[in-house]
């Protein structure tokens, strides 16, 4: 009897690049039943590296591939990518092509910025030629210690996992390894695959297994028994518990279940930047932010605390004072988080777990236990006392040049509860961790994990792109502006309406106060003329940047009062085109306004210096850090 020769495995004929647009458009996460697609469109900028490669795969298939988002400026394509997938809970992540040299060295800031805040981004920079048919070629660093180096090896330590696909067989377990990082909470972050020029455009039989449709499931690990009785028995010992609220809330979708928990228990909830929203401002468990940018309430409430617990938080200076906020000599930790990692912190009991499934589980072992009612009387009257203070903040006169906080107040009148306020640096952050009111979960997106300039535009186009029928808020005084305005020309291009809040102050207000506080007067940190003596200290500078923001495309509502500042607001709310708001705030050298820190951070101060304001800057610094303590 013979023997049939086995069939030949099916196989598909493509460009490295075209395969792996494919598998991309075919991968999709799972979570609670429901289907998203990891890979929902890709970001590209195209050059000599990736023009002939990626770019021609994506254009390809056509509909039946990847989406395609033209962007202007590499860094800003991360930022929207990564904005992205925060909205949507770390469910869909973007992708971001570039040419080799500059184009792939703008995606490490980016990059950084994903992978400090625990969000997917899958980066696919070109690079130089993995046969060398010619050395160097354009753009290609010549490093002579090694042969294998390019510019995309900077990408290394800020990507969660790196390869470079030299040889089309290896993008099979590179591609694969891609996803899993990009879809596991604990593990995700900025993900590179690097890809040479030539190997992108070589053809290659691939097996047709690998464009088959994958689901990538995104459990909710339940915390371990003897961790959870260990957690449990430390808060119901607690007279002073305090819970921390940190971004594993928001991505883990746990919002429902700390207000089930904390109605429960009745024990209040300070929240970090990341995690503000997670409770509607208006419980009355929720005690506002937390730390050198929180309120006088959460602080206090931290300063007594006798166990505090952290769902999702990694626990970063500006959250814990610099280690000088929990003040009571036995304080205990307790760490909910997903990665061992983080729940580690603080010297905390670890209760690694999904941030929803580990506060249903707590929610079970203390039924019955609530803190003591003087406990939530004693908050409760800190709280009514700092919102009496936030009202004030934001209240002024309707014909004046409004302060900062005011600016605030304005918007604060006129959102409604699905919108979303985006901002990640400058002055901004410390008076919203302070004062903003969220409504909803989603309505509050800072990025201070990297606090980096010139997110705020990019962002609010990567969340609209998750929630179209969001509006969408970037706040941004005139430094950050000037960093990085170019998406506002991607904005008009795809017609999403954004409404740009442009806060003109004339400088780096936010490190100009920081400047003085350390006895740096302010160096540098003006955006005026040179005076005399040449320092910066003259006219403002004739910078229309609401004349700016026009020609490149937006509708510009300018307000110079309160009342005109609403007005142009409300008309911004309403508006289905890319719109911008300019305001100036009162005064040049005004911050905000706001209630000063509530709590230190650790800003090293010269330890010598001649000018007297850095001596007294120095003796506050030395006494402030003489409460630094290790929590051990």
């Amino acid at each position: 009897m013979t023997t049939p020769a086995p069939t030949a495995a099916p196989v598909r004929r493509l460009t490295v690049a075209q395969a792996l647009v494919a598998f991309l458009a075919r991968q999709y996460t799972e979570r609670d039943g429901r289907q998203h697609r990891l890979i929902s469109g890709c970001w590209g900028i195209f050059g000599h590296g990736n023009v002939a490669g990626i770019g021609q795969a994506l254009l390809e298939p056509g509909a039946e591939g990847l989406p395609f988002h033209q962007g202007r400026n590499e860094q800003s394509m991360v930022h929207a990518a990564v904005a992205h997938a925060r909205q949507t809970d770390r469910l869909s992540a973007q992708a971001v092509t570039t040419s080799i040299g500059p184009g792939a060295t703008n995606l490490t800031t980016g990059a950084a910025l994903a992978t400090v805040n625990r969000l997917p981004v899958l980066l696919l920079p070109g690079d130089t030629f993995a046969t060398r048919p010619a050395d160097p070629v354009l753009q290609q660093l010549e490093a002579p210690s090694a042969g294998d180096i390019s510019v995309n090896d900077c990408l290394r330590p800020v990507s969660r996992w790196f390869d470079r696909v030299t040889r089309p067989e290896a993008l099979i377990p590179a591609a694969l390894q891609a996803m899993r990082v990009l879809a596991d909470p604990a593990e995700t972050g900025a993900v590179t695959l690097a890809l040479p020029q030539d190997v992108q455009a070589e053809a290659y039989d691939w097996p047709e297994e690998f464009f088959a449709e994958r689901v990538w499931p995104v459990r909710r690990p339940a915390p371990d028994a003897d961790a959870l009785a260990g957690a449990a028995e430390a808060l119901r010992s607690a007279r002073r518990p305090l819970i921390v609220a940190g971004g594993g809330v928001h991505h883990s979708e746990a919002e429902d279940a700390l207000k089930a928990f904390v109605e429960a228990t009745g024990i209040p909830v300070a929240s970090t930047q990341a995690g503000k929203g997670s409770l509607r401002h208006d419980h009355p468990a929720d005690v506002g932010g937390i730390g050198h940018t929180g309120t006088a309430t959460a602080d206090a409430l931290a300063r007594g605390a006798d166990t505090v617990l952290g769902v999702g938080t990694r626990w970063t200076d500006f959250t814990t004072a610099s280690s000088t906020l929990f003040a009571e000599p036995g304080v205990r930790f307790v760490n909910l988080n997903i990665t061992a990692f983080d729940a580690h912190k603080m010297s905390g009991l670890s209760l690694v777990a999904d941030a929803r499934a580990g506060l249903e589980a707590l929610a079970g072992a203390l039924v019955g236990h609530r803190v003591e009612e003087w406990y939530e009387e004693e908050y409760g009257r800190a709280k009514t006392a700092w919102e009496e203070r936030v009202t004030r903040a934001f209240a002024g006169d309707d014909d004046a040049r409004p302060t900062q906080t005011q600016v605030l107040g304005a918007l604060d009148s006129v959102v409604g509860d699905p919108d979303v306020i985006i901002n990640a640096a400058g002055s901004l952050p410390g008076d919203l961790h302070k004062l903003w009111r969220a409504r909803s979960p989603r309505q509050y997106h800072l990025e201070y994990g990297y606090s980096c300039m010139g997110y705020e535009i990019p962002a609010a186009i990567g969340v609209s792109l998750a929630a179209p029928t969001r509006r969408v808020w970037a706040l941004v005084g005139d430094g950050t502006y000037l960093m990085m305005p170019t998406e506002i020309v991607t904005a008009v291009q795809e017609g999403i309406p954004l409404k740009l809040l442009l806060v003109q102050n004339h400088g780096y207000a936010s490190i100009g106060g920081l400047s003085e506080a350390t006895g740096g007067e302010r160096f540098g940190t003006a955006y005026r003329y040179r005076a005399a003596d040449g320092s910066y200290t003259g006219d403002p500078l004739p910078v229309d940047l609401a004349a700016n923001a026009a020609s490149l495309g937006m509708r510009v509502l300018r307000a110079n009062t309160l009342r005109e500042l609403r007005e142009a607001l409300a008309e911004a709310r309403d508006a289905t085109v890319p719109t911008c708001v300019h305001v100036e705030t009162a005064t040049a050298d005004t911050v905000s306004g706001a209630p000063g820190a509530q709590a230190w951070w650790d800003v090293p101060v010269a330890g010598t210096a001649t000018r007297p304001a850095a001596v007294k800057a120095r003796e506050e610094y030395d006494r402030e850090a003489a409460a630094r303590r290790r929590y051990l």
